[in-house]
């Protein structure tokens, strides 16, 4: 059992119940608008990091990461972009990269808003962390984690904190 933090749109900083929160997790996955190398860097020196830069994300992170991330985790296949969208409403490109690919998980960010969609059509879970940073529209800080056995995704939790009570 591989136990799995995820975030995204931390925008450079980064909650301190984000170590606490991921404490028990094997890795972290990060879809998207970093912010800054500093961060990547933290959350990379507490966990093995797996990240794609955002849109927001300047020249050193895009040379660090990729736009596109697909890789494996226990039986589990998992496909990671910053700008997806969700099922029904995917991003350009993206049905193709599914329909390519075939992950179970789908993985996306930038819209500041979680959300957990199963797309029957493609036999996938989507998964958009929301946003774990201070910056954007968003008025609750969330994040996920959640365990892949075999094939199985489990023990989904969600962290959600009031942006207003967010430390500066």
């Amino acid at each position: 059992m591989t136990k799995i933090g995820l975030l995204s749109d931390t925008h450079g900083w980064l909650h301190p119940r984000v170590f606490d929160f991921f404490a028990s997790c094997n890795l972290i996955l990060h879809a998207g608008d970093i912010g800054s190398v500093e961060t990547a860097d933290q959350l990379a020196k507490f966990k093995p990091l797996y990240a794609v830069y955002g849109n927001i994300d300047g020249h050193q992170l895009r040379i660090q990461f990729s736009e596109k991330l697909l890789f494996e985790v226990e039986s589990c296949k998992i496909l990671m972009t910053h700008i997806g969208g969700y099922p029904g409403h995917y991003a350009k490109g993206i049905s193709d990269l599914i329909r390519q690919h075939k992950p179970d998980i789908f993985v996306s960010g930038h819209s500041h808003i979680l959300k957990v969609i199963p797309d029957k059509k493609n036999k996938l879970l989507h998964i958009n962390p929301g946003a774990a940073g201070r910056n954007g529209l968003h008025h609750k800080i969330t994040m996920i984690r959640f365990a892949i056995d075999g094939k199985a995704i489990q023990d989904m939790e969600i962290l959600e904190i009031n942006r207003d009570q967010a430390l500066t």
